[in-house]
């Protein structure tokens, strides 16, 4: 992709680091058309896709939404657990790459062979859950 590509996959991710929760291609595509009015949802995707190709972002498959890698430790690229608060709306990204090796070995020993994890985890982050009582 050409200068205009790398210049759309940059207001991209700045879209996202802007944003307090993941952003679907709509809304995304909502807040760029504010600077050009006559972009088009398919110049989205494949901004969105390019981005998650290289791992500069996730997809998070169970909202259909996007949002920024944080890892800078593991680097862009890694397979990620993706803990998403139903309660709040916030994600938080975990690496273990142990538990994705082990998975892929378990997938294996059955003949299945995995390119991409998608790890996603539902359920109520440590600030929503504070002052609740357990059973």
């Amino acid at each position: 992709m050409g200068k205009k590509g790398d210049a759309l996959r940059a207001d991209v991710i700045d879209a996202l680091q802007r944003a307090d929760k993941p952003l679907s291609a709509y809304d995304i595509l909502a807040e760029l058309r504010e600077f050009n009015p006559k972009m088009a949802p398919t110049t989205i995707y494949r901004a969105l896709a390019a981005l998650t190709e290289t791992g500069r972002i996730h997809r998070l498959e169970s909202l259909n939404a996007y949002l920024l890698c944080e890892s800078d430790e593991h680097g862009h690229g890694h397979d990620a657990i993706l803990s998403i608060c139903d309660d709040c709306g916030s994600v938080e990204e975990t690496t273990a790459p142990e538990l994705i090796a082990s998975m892929s070995k378990a997938l294996g020993e059955g003949g299945f062979e995995a390119t991409r994890h998608v790890v996603e985890i539902h359920g109520t982050c440590s600030d929503c859950g504070t002052g609740q009582t357990g059973s």
